[in-house]
C-alpha cells in the first residue's frame, strides 16, 4: 500500500525542525516589527501543512529540509515524530488564531498571540528546546497521551531510555 500524502514523518530530522523554527521566528518578528500581519497567512498555512504531512507541502519545511539542513555542520539528528507533530499543532493553533484575529480587525490581539509564539520558536531554533515536545512528554507521563502514540517517547524519563539514547549518540559520532 502506498503511503498517504497526509502522513507525518517518523523519525524527524531535528536539524531541519530547528531551521523551520528559525524561519518562523524571522517571519513572526518581521510581521510584528513591520505591522505586516498578512504574514500570519503563510505562517498559518505552513503550520497546518506541516501538521498534516510534515515538510511535504510547506515551503518553509521544504526549504529547511532540502536547502538549509544539508548545509549545516551537523546535518541530521533523528528524533521521534509524534512530539514534533504535537508541536506543529500548537503552532497551528497560535498562527491560525493570530490570522483570524487580524482578519476580524483585532490587530493588537493578533500581535500578542504572534509574539507569544516567537518565544517557543526561538527556544527551538537557538537552543534546540522544543516546548511542544516537552508538553507532549509531560502529557504522556501522566497518561493523557497514550504510550502507543510513540513507543520511543513512552519511557523518555527512564534511565533505560537515557542509556539507549546515549548509546545511539555514541554510534552516530
Amino acid at each position: 500500500m502506498a503511503p498517504s500524502l497526509l502522513t507525518f514523518p517518523n523519525p524527524v530530522n531535528d536539524v531541519a525542525a530547528r531551521a523551520v523554527a528559525g524561519g518562523v521566528v524571522i517571519m513572526s518578528v518581521t510581521a510584528l516589527v513591520s505591522h505586516a500581519m498578512w504574514i500570519t497567512i503563510p505562517l498559518a498555512y505552513g503550520f497546518v501543512a506541516r501538521l498534516a504531512s510534515g515538510p511535504r507541502f510547506s515551503p518553509l519545511g521544504r526549504t529547511a529540509t532540502m536547502l538549509i539542513a544539508p548545509r549545516l555542520k551537523r546535518y541530521e539528528k533523528l528524533v521521534p515524530g509524534p512530539p514534533k507533530r504535537f508541536a506543529q499543532g500548537i503552532g497551528a493553533i497560535f498562527t491560525v488564531t493570530a490570522m483570524v484575529l487580524w482578519l476580524v480587525g483585532d490587530g493588537t490581539a493578533s500581535r500578542i498571540v504572534l509574539a507569544v509564539l516567537v518565544v517557543p520558536a526561538l527556544l527551538e531554533s537557538a537552543l534546540g528546546l522544543c516546548v511542544g515536545c516537552k508538553m507532549f512528554a509531560f502529557l504522556m507521563r501522566y497518561g493523557i497521551i497514550s504510550e502507543e502514540i510513540c513507543d520511543e517517547c513512552s519511557d523518555i524519563f527512564s534511565a533505560k531510555a537515557r542509556a539507549r539514547r546515549a548509546a545511539r549518540a555514541l554510534q552516530d559520532s
